[in-house]
């Protein structure tokens, strides 16, 4: 199992899963598969502590993860990126285990991990163990090295050989592991806080026994032609289908190479291993079962073991210090390059390359294979001669180390750049911080994150932006100079390029690159004169060059440098996805040639590296997901490229569709109104949502146009995460931007070339009057239609003709000229939502009647979502099971005691135990998975055995709730697992033997139960959907009996949402299982659940039932607002001209959250105000006018809005939308009558509809002036909607992970999780936010088995990931900033602790303001670390509004409330005030007493505390008596000698109320 380098014995089989036989030529994985760090490997009683091993283990995979796909658009903006983003190598470089430090220190500590790699594989050699060899943490790929110049260079190690099958054990049972199925969802949510939690959109098809482990040994693979020179970040384009195939042949052929130099280490692993064949769990040793063995006998599989040497070499550059670096024999010499480029010493170089004894190396080829290349080596540097592309490449280069220390592309949204301000707000790297004494701590919090506070500041949101985190200035100006190109006669004296750079002296000088480098000119800007200036200097480097003119040059470029080297590799990667902020302070503008070349320039910012080509992104897109997928390195190479081309294409189509809007690209039919024309950029397709040629005149127009391409996306997604082998998706991304919607789509080869009839080959273009379809079509379909549930139906063509589909009419199938088979318009994917549709020959259930149903919508494109689709066919696969298996057993029963026959009691008591297995399961498992596929129920069969041995004692559940005929708990309850339906199918197949026997009674009994859950079957269970079983003007071949019960079956799944799905969510949320922190969060759950968000009006009046969840209320409430004034927002965008468009929105903010009533503007302040926006350096959104609003026209419609009209249209949209009605006469009683934060809703509308304020403070309440000036609208951005790939084997790790955490195996659990966050790296590169999830749970982990050193390392990391990928002020970042402070106060950095839990609490208050129940927690954290400072006046403060809001959102009598009142009786006893906290305990005792019974440890500790509180008053009231009597002239003074609490007693409370459990370290090591 490649985790990392692990050492422990057999750790090939430590995660004791089978691994599937691979060959060895196709084999390939990344590199950094198993390079992962430097090892640290303690013996204890001859084993390898597992948590001491797997912490340090993962080091560099998390801190800078060696090269994974870095998914982002790095091609744009001309081949630079905005700040020098680190490379990988760099940063694998950085701290080698999370517990060095992360000063860029030279590289002597690599010493130790040559050692103790070197002593690693000794060990390993020695024992023969089947273990990954590790590969040094510094072992990495660039991600510009990756993939250059267009062509997938594939440089990944291969997997040399099969591996060892060995047989999962879980509780005592054997399993087989089957084939590890790649069909799941996408948009998958990593665990959060370590609780199972459900994605959002994740339904995956595996359980744990699908997990296949790797041994991933390394092979020399020589890396397909690249580019001979390297940029320094960009270019990493992939190549076409046919490159990428002969690739991945030529690395198979080259893997051949190497298998038999190791055949004789295989022999001898495979003889060593028959002999002792042992699964490590964890940490102990276990005797394989016989079963495994003979399992091992069978396959013969063999395990290759190839060594990877990590070793010294010493690099001499020119003018610098020698350096010794650490690099692996599997290292490319193109990664020292890297490594040169970002260090502080050598990143000014470019231009050279790396000799040995003369020879210069080549930069693709692989260290092993350099001859004479050795330990103590001594590598040059060599300056090589400049071309004209290399010298641009250079300024760029300098250009972006002097911009790499500031936030302007994060603000301005460029770059995948974003913010990250854990290390200004910690100030200083915790990594390095010393343990503070408690009472050197200064804990006073600002006054605005006190309890009570009703400010709500704006600036603390991003306290970077001091003067003294000012990134400094090297130089005023550097741009190309006016003087370029060189003319004909110079061209012939080598002049490449001209430069004008202005420096902080103010002195102006002209520069020419030549290939030996650069030199002044006597050139100014009226004059060209290229000749060389007096005196003469010449130097290789630009920066030199400039330290030498410019001594304050070097001073500030010096401090630049430093700075750059203290900032986290994670503060310096780029994101996979663009990240917007919402708030941005007024930022310098300053002249750049670079970026303004990248804008004006024709070039779509490609053609800098690859001359005359755009990328073809449906070939590439296509292309990598016809990457083989049969074993784990297969996957996770196709996983990879799949992820990586899709950022890719996510980026440039945003890019385009902003380019489209801001009238930057010629339309294809430029002659027609401007809503109708289309688009091609780049080779991506663009169309505007708006309905063309009155395609959507039945369904809807405008309205349906609109919705269309979000449920298009919707149906790219499920296809996609089916995966269908042959069945092709098109690259979709929908973006808002500036009120209009794009969608942005790959293009099929040769669609455009032919009109659309004639490339039909399957569905219809005319909303089903002719229909096509086409055998290869319904073949694929059908596969796809199995896991979808939807049913083959037929409909009747115009010509009379019967066509079969598989699919929505409106789902088109076109062969492109490639041969491929693609899939479009899947707008209509899942059946129809039948409450909001005006039904014309059929009526809804009255029960859904009375709620008020059917809604009549604005379109008819209302779906059900895949995930309630999912859930209403598992309810109802229970409910079939239940009867069945319930009437079977009576029937059993009866014929019992007909016959008094022994052996026929036996089956009832099967059937009677298997079912009532789904019960106690159903219980047991909270990890959903919804995806049920046939093959999945016939492939899991085995496993039930195990779980039948652990549920024998809840035998008798069923009987009563059966009896009801429909069991409404069983449909209720959400949390169905994979299990469950193995058991149930067994139930079945034991039915359907008795069938098949011709038993009569048998065959009725299915019937009837097949009957009760409406069945499209008489005699099986058939759940499945025509999606076109409610679309006008389609003829319908079936019967009208079959197509009552199609519609009987529609009908039934959106009742069920309504009666069954909502209650269920309200109920999670009552038991506080579920609790959002703002609108996107209620989204997501929701979405988690099936429920759409058009039901977000019936989801909020019942909440409103439950007063403990006036907090989610408010929240569902906002997001209604918010989303109705959203609606309106998109149309009074489009009306406003360029010009005014700052102005304009000002005027919308200030009408839906201003005090002020009339928040007018006069026509000139509008002109004046698209002026001042232009001035601000905001222009460039908009498009240039010829002419300009003449002064005397009408006023536009949008400065006709007034806060009243507008709350009337938000107040007529809730109605119209969401059935809602709001009974209020204006936004301010709303917002008072639910403590509604208007910094809250100003925060949620700027995100969901893309705008970026000032950063400053607003004053919302003033009813004089409008609080927002046009000056204050900084920006709009793009709101992108796209698919989300993922990690599916990473995916499985970890759950997996999880249940064994949750059975108790902590150890192996542990292990599991580790192997997930490197498969994470290894798929999504450095950043993603499921990685800073899998942080998260692997600090969790290394906190519970009391490594608290690495939990911090850990969660560091996953802090500084939430904030760059999710955003600073996401609620995950939030917890993170939560859980970090509990791990650094565990290491006795109190003050670090508490200015972390600060922040937590000024950004929740920012989300979602102070009665949430994630706010009782952090004032409860608060209280308890001041507490144990000593500061009792504050911690009373913070303990009192924790229980305050506690006893609000969980009871006054729930088991939290009585922990808060335990720890304000804590600090009110520090106080003196023994009265009172008396009385708190009391009640602490009372619930105790009350919920949990006299004899449970919690009553009794609590009994203890009253005894001891009252000994305290009667002791401190003798005292008072006797200080009293000594001097009764004198006030008493409260009592001096409180003894504050332990650390150790603080940190139990503090894991008390976090909910953390301690494992005993002692049960790791049995």
């Amino acid at each position: 199992m490649a985790l990392g380098s692990e050492v422990s014995d057999n750790s090939a089989k430590s995660t004791s899963q089978k691994v599937k036989k691979c060959t060895a030529n196709n084999s390939v994985i990344d590199k950094n598969f198993s390079d992962n760090g430097t090892i640290k490997v303690e013996k204890q009683d001859k084993q390898v502590k597992m948590k001491k091993d797997v912490c340090p283990k993962m080091a560099s995979a998390s801190n800078g993860y060696a090269n994974s796909l870095n998914g982002r658009a790095d091609d744009e903006g001309g081949g630079e990126s905005g700040t020098p983003r680190v490379s990988y190598a760099a940063a694998a470089r950085k701290p080698v285990s999370p517990q060095s430090s992360n000063t860029p220190a030279s590289f002597t500590l690599n010493t130790e991990h040559q050692k103790s790699k070197i002593n690693v594989e000794k060990e390993s050699q020695q024992k023969l163990i089947n273990s990954t060899t590790n590969v040094n943490g510094m072992a990495s790929i660039s991600n510009d090295i990756e993939i250059n110049n267009s062509k997938l260079t594939i440089k990944e190690p291969a997997v040399n050989g099969t591996e060892k099958s060995t047989e999962t054990i879980t509780n005592g049972d054997s399993k087989n592991v089957l084939d590890c199925d790649t069909r799941s969802s996408d948009n998958t949510k990593v665990v959060v806080n370590g609780n199972n939690s459900d994605s959002e959109e994740t339904k995956s098809t595996k359980s744990e026994e699908d997990l296949k482990t790797v041994i991933v040994t390394k092979c020399p693979n020589k890396t397909a032609v690249m580019d001979k020179k390297k940029e320094h970040k960009k270019n990493r384009s992939l190549e076409k289908c046919n490159d990428a195939e002969k690739k991945t042949a030529q690395i198979v052929v080259e893997d051949k190479k190497d298998i038999s130099s190791t055949v004789n280490i295989n022999n001898a692993i495979e003889k060593n291993n028959s002999d002792s064949n042992k699964v490590v769990n964890g940490d102990r040793d276990r005797e394989s079962s016989p079963s495994e063995d003979g399992d091992e006998k069978k396959r013969d599989a063999e395990v290759v073991f190839i060594q990877d040497l990590g070793f010294t070499v010493k690099i001499v550059s020119p003018g610098a210090e020698p350096l010794d670096i650490q690099v692996s024999s599997m290292e490319l010499v193109q990664e020292i390059h890297q490594v040169l480029m970002d260090r502080e010493d050598t990143c000014h170089r470019t231009c050279f390359s790396l000799q040995l004894d003369g020879v210069t190396l080549d930069n693709f080829a692989e260290l092993k294979n350099i001859e004479g290349l050795k330990e103590g080596s001594v590598i040059k540097v060599m300056e090589e001669p400049y071309t004209m592309r290399e010298a641009r490449i250079h300024v760029r280069h300098v250009r972006d180390l002097l911009k790499s220390i500031d936030y302007t592309d994060a603000y301005a949204g460029q770059e995948c750049s974003s913010l990250a301000f854990l290390n200004v707000i910690t100030q200083g790297d915790i990594l390095e911080k010393k343990k503070s004494r408690p009472e050197s701590v200064d804990c006073t919090p600002p006054d605005f994150i006190m309890p009570s506070s009703t400010e709500r500041p704006l600036l603390p949101l991003h306290p970077g932006l001091t003067k003294e985190n000012k990134a400094p200035q090297c130089l005023k100006v550097l741009t190309t100079s006016g003087w370029n190109p060189p003319p004909g006669p110079r061209k012939m004296c080598g002049d490449l390029l001209y430069l004008h750079v202005v420096t902080l002296e103010d002195r102006h000088f002209h520069i020419t690159a030549c290939p030996r480098g650069f030199y002044l000119n006597q050139s100014t800007e009226e004059v060209f004169n290229p000749r060389p200036a007096n005196p003469s200097l010449l130097c290789h480097s630009l920066i030199e060059l400039l330290s030498i003119v410019s001594p304050a040059f070097k001073r500030n470029f010096a401090l630049v440098q430093k700075r750059r080297m203290q900032k986290h590799p994670f503060e310096r990667v780029a994101t996979p996805y663009q990240v917007y902020q919402w708030a941005s302070p007024m930022l310098d503008h300053t002249v750049d040639a670079i970026r303004a070349e990248d804008t004006f320039s024709s070039k779509l910012g490609y053609e800098e590296h690859i001359p005359g080509q755009t990328r073809d992104w449906n070939e590439e897109l296509q292309t990598t997901r016809e990457l083989p997928r049969s074993t784990l390195p297969e996957r996770l190479l196709r996983e990879r490229a799949i992820f990586k081309v899709h950022s890719d294409f996510v980026a440039a189509a945003t890019r385009g569709a902003m380019a489209v809007v801001d009238g930057n690209v010629m339309a294809i039919n430029p002659g027609e109104e401007p809503k109708m024309q289309m688009f091609i950029w780049n080779n991506i397709f663009f169309s505007l949502g708006f309905d063309v040629r009155d395609h959507y005149k039945d369904l809807g127009g405008d309205a349906a146009a609109f919705v269309a391409p979000r449920n298009d996306l919707q149906g790219v997604r499920v296809y996609s995460a089916v995966d269908t082998p042959g069945l092709h998706t098109l690259g979709t991304v929908v973006v808002d931007y500036r009120g209009y919607r794009v969608t942005a789509q790959s293009i099929i080869p040769g669609i455009l070339e032919k009109e659309q009839e004639q490339s039909v080959v399957y569905g219809s273009i005319d909303f089903g009057t002719t229909v096509l379809s086409h055998p290869k079509y319904m073949e694929l379909l059908s596969k796809a239609g199995q896991q979808l549930k939807i049913m083959p139906h037929s409909v009747i063509s115009a010509n009379g003709e019967v066509v079969e589909l598989c699919s929505s009419v409106e789902c088109k199938g076109i062969i492109g000229n490639d041969g491929r088979h693609y899939i479009l318009d899947l707008l209509r994917t899942f059946p129809p939502d039948v409450n909001f549709l005006q039904l014309e020959d059929d009526e809804l259930r009255e029960d859904i009647k009375s709620m008020g149903f059917p809604i009549i919508h604005k379109h008819k494109l209302c779906c059900l979502r895949q995930e309630l689709v999912d859930s209403f066919v598992e309810a109802r696969y229970f409910m079939f099971i239940r009867y069945a298996a319930f009437h079977l057993q009576q029937l059993s029963a009866k014929r019992q005691r007909d016959q008094n026959d022994d052996q026929k009691s036996i089956e009832p008591n099967k059937e009677s135990e298997k079912k009532d297995n789904t019960d106690a399961e159903k219980k047991k498992r909270d990890n959903k998975s919804q995806e049920k596929e046939t093959k999945d129920k016939k492939k899991k069969d085995e496993s039930s055995s195990v779980k039948k041995e652990e549920s024998k004692k809840e035998i008798e559940l069923n009987d009563v709730k059966i009896e009801k005929g429909k069991d409404d708990e069983l449909l209720l309850n959400d949390n169905y697992s994979e299990i469950d339906t193995d058991v149930a199918k067994k139930i079945v197949e034991s039915i359907t033997d008795s069938i098949c026997s011709g038993e009569k009674q048998e065959n009725d009994l299915v019937a009837a139960a097949a009957r009760a859950v409406a069945s499209l079957k008489e005699s099986e269970f058939d759940v499945r959907f025509n999606p076109d079983v409610y679309s006008a003007g389609i003829k319908h071949a079936a019967a009208p009996e079959h197509l009552a019960k199609q519609r009987h079956l529609v009908k039934e799944a959106a009742a069920f949402l309504l009666t069954t799905q909502i209650p269920a969510f309200v109920r999670e949320c009552v038991e506080q299982s579920v609790a959002p922190m703002d609108g996107a969060g209620l989204t997501e759950a929701l979405h988690a659940r099936g429920i759409n968000v058009r039901y977000l009006g019936r989801v909020a009046l019942a909440l409103a039932a439950h007063p403990s969840l006036a907090y989610l209320h408010a929240i569902a409430l906002a997001d209604l607002l918010l989303r109705a004034a959203k609606h309106l927002y998109t149309a009074y965008l489009q009306g406003c001209e360029p010009m005014c468009i700052g102005t304009a929105v000002a005027h919308f903010l200030n009408c839906l959250l201003g005090a002020c009533p009339t928040p007018g503007i006069s026509p000139a302040e509008g002109v004046a105000g698209g002026r001042g926006a232009g001035r601000g350096g905001r222009g460039r959104r908009s498009r240039k006018h010829a002419h300009s609003q003449p002064a005397a026209s009408p006023l536009p419609d949008w400065q006709n809005l007034t806060p009243k009209s507008l709350f009337a249209q938000i107040k007529q949209e809730l109605k119209a939308y969401w059935g809602y009605d709001l009974n209020a006469e204006n936004m301010e009683s709303i917002i008072e009558k639910h403590s509604i934060q208007k910094i809250s809703l100003l925060r949620s509308f700027a995100l969901k509809v893309g705008l970026q304020v000032m950063l400053r403070e607003y004053d919302f309440d003033n009813k004089n002036k409008a609080p927002f000036a046009s000056a204050d609208i900084m920006n709009i951005f793009p709101v992108v909607k796209h698919i989300n790939p993922r990690a599916s084997d990473a995916y499985n790790f970890y759950t997996t992970g999880q249940n064994k955490i949750q059975a108790g195996a902590v150890s192996e659990g542990h292990e599991l999780i580790a192997e997930a966050l490197n498969l994470l790296n290894n798929v999504y590169g450095a950043m993603h936010g499921e990685i800073a999830q899998c942080l998260r749970m692997v600090a969790r982990l290394c906190y519970v088995t009391g490594e608290h050193r690495d939990a911090m390392a850990y969660q560091q990391k996953a802090v500084l990931m939430s904030e760059r990928v999710n955003g600073i002020d996401h609620p995950y970042t939030i917890t993170e900033y939560s859980h970090l402070a509990l791990y650094c106060f565990a290491n006795g950095q109190v003050s670090t602790a508490l200015k972390l839990l600060y922040r937590a609490r000024y950004l929740a208050l920012i989300v979602c303001g102070e009665n949430h129940p994630e706010m009782a927690l952090l004032d409860s954290n608060i209280a308890l670390i001041l507490h144990a400072v000593g500061e009792y006046e504050l911690s009373l403060r913070f303990a009192e509004r924790g229980l305050a809001v506690t006893s609000g959102t969980h009871g006054p009598r729930s088991l939290k409330a009585a922990v808060a009142r335990h720890l304000l009786a804590r600090t009110l006893s520090c106080l003196g005030d023994f009265r009172a906290a008396l009385a708190h305990e009391k009640e602490t005792y009372s619930i105790y007493k009350h919920l949990l019974g006299e004899k449970h440890e919690k009553t009794r500790e609590s009994s203890e505390c009253l005894r001891h509180l009252t000994q305290q008053a009667v002791v401190l009231q003798k005292r008072l008596a006797e200080a009293y009597a000594r001097a009764p002239h004198h006030a008493h003074h409260a009592p001096l000698h409180i003894q504050p609490p332990g650390m150790a007693s603080v940190i139990d409370m503090l894991n008390l109320i976090n909910g953390i459990l301690f494992v005993q370290i002692r049960y790791i090591k049995t």
